[in-house]
């Protein structure tokens, strides 16, 4: 049996990169395994949160997940705070994974800057629950981005350190599934940085809730140069910001660099950014439309998510079972 497991944070306005680097890859891997997909709100609660917003975010998230094509039906879909075991585990995974295992994680390192001793613990140590998320269901394969490689390694790490520890292969090691094109989608306003939910300007990322007027005045703004674009692929080097609409253009199409560049080689942005925007607003559109519609019936989404996290809770609980009987733990968990 192939499982995979992978979450998102409730952080809101999910955007381009969000729905191109892994969404669009989640839906199309509900065909290949079974899929256990979550919104990480234990996670999201690393840095502060307003309590009102992170509920709206949630159901937000959920709805994008549906509105681009996850299927609650076909996949399980959850809220992480609903299984408790999520938590459980990662307690027991603190108590097998190294300092110094956690002291090489980079994404620590990079949110929380030099204030790292005003850190919460949980910052620190998340990277254990992203750990718990997977084996928790021990799932097989994780789609990982380039910025998740080194926290799959630690997973694998760790379940090799609790097998060591109670002597058989108990949890397996989760490889990684590797995404496709675009995978690293850039922000408008400067190529050389990643498109971001944090960033302070609106006009750096296209959002799921954007309109089809907002898609096209963002695209138009997008920060380019003055050089017409390339004919071939090789031409884009040194060009971030030409490079990052075209590879946008490309995953939107489904179609490779080369090509795209073959029908716009030679022409300058004032004739490829429009017909950019309405791509973008061609493929988002319906998406934008069927979140607002589920947006509009909390208690429908609600219902879904509660669903999804009595399935989860189904499988996650032997499981636990399993490791509390294997630690030593007197009796049968409480959740």
């Amino acid at each position: 049996m192939k499982r995979i497991f992978s979450g998102v944070q409730p952080t809101g306005n999910l955007h381009l990169g969000n729905y191109l680097g892994a969404i669009r890859n989640w839906v199309r891997l509900q065909q290949e395994f079974e899929c256990i997909y979550c919104v990480v709100d234990l996670h999201a609660i690393t840095v502060p949160q307003d309590p009102a917003e992170l509920t709206a975010s949630t159901r937000e998230v959920a709805a994008s997940l549906m509105a681009s094509g996850i299927d609650p039906d076909q996949s399980i879909l959850f809220n992480q705070s609903c299984v408790p075991q999520h938590a459980e585990l990662a307690w027991v995974f603190n108590c097998v994974a190294r300092l110094g295992w956690l002291n090489r994680m980079t994404q620590f390192k990079e949110k929380a800057g030099k204030n790292r001793e005003n850190a919460t613990v949980g910052l620190y140590s998340y990277p254990t629950l992203m750990a718990s998320d997977i084996l928790v269901y021990k799932a097989t394969h994780v789609p990982v981005g380039e910025d998740q490689k080194q926290h799959l390694e630690l997973t694998r790490d760790i379940a090799q350190a609790f097998n060591a520890m109670v002597g058989e292969d108990f949890f397996p090691l989760p490889e990684p599934q590797i995404l496709g094109q675009a995978t690293r989608v850039m922000s408008l306003r400067d190529g050389s940085a990643k498109m971001s939910k944090s960033d302070a300007s609106d006009f750096s990322r296209i959002t799921l809730t954007d309109d089809a007027d907002a898609i096209m005045s963002k695209i138009k703004k997008a920060k380019t140069d003055p050089e017409p674009l390339p004919s071939e692929v090789e031409g884009l080097e040194d060009r971030p910001e030409a490079r990052n609409l075209v590879s946008i253009f490309a995953a939107l199409a489904d179609r490779d660099e080369a090509g795209v560049l073959a029908d716009f080689g030679g022409q300058g942005f004032g004739v490829f950014k429009p017909a950019l925007a309405e791509l973008a607003i061609e493929k988002l559109s319906p998406i934008t439309g069927e979140m607002n519609r589920l947006m509009a019936d909390p208690g429908y989404l609600d219902q879904i998510l509660a669903t999804g996290a009595n399935k989860a809770y189904a499988l996650a609980r032997p499981i636990m079972a399993e490791v509390r009987q294997r630690v030593g733990f007197l009796g049968s968990s409480a959740g």
